[in-house]
């Protein structure tokens, strides 16, 4: 599993290619999220098709990058965001497990009409 540091999360908007290593992906948090990639805060990306994650971060002395695919199901990504979405170390959790992003997605709600 992976080590979370005491950081903010971010979900990068829209598709990532999945090709994009540590340097793009730095890039990317810089350039066009406008986010310091050193900041030790982790910066979460996902492809087209839902199946893939990867998140980098800053680890002291170097950056880390953790991958995660699917081989069956898809995440529960945002739809349409445009922009950079903060989460909390939680909800990626959440995100990782294939929950939603929201406490009350992640199981049916129950309707009892007595208790016996």
């Amino acid at each position: 599993m992976l080590r979370m540091p005491a950081a903010k999360v971010y979900l990068a908007p829209g598709t990532t290619d999945m090709r994009a290593g540590i340097d793009r992906l730095s890039m990317t948090v810089q350039g066009i999220l406008d986010l310091d990639p050193f900041s030790g805060h982790l910066f979460v990306f996902c492809n087209r098709r839902r199946d893939a994650i990867k998140v980098l971060y800053w680890d002291r002395n170097g950056f880390c990058l953790w991958h995660k695919r699917l081989e069956k199901h898809r995440f529960c990504w945002p739809e349409r965001v445009s922009e950079v979405v903060n989460i909390t170390p939680q909800q990626l959790g959440w995100l990782l497990d294939g929950l939603t992003l929201t406490p009350q997605g992640a199981h049916q709600r129950l309707h009892y009409k007595s208790v016996l």
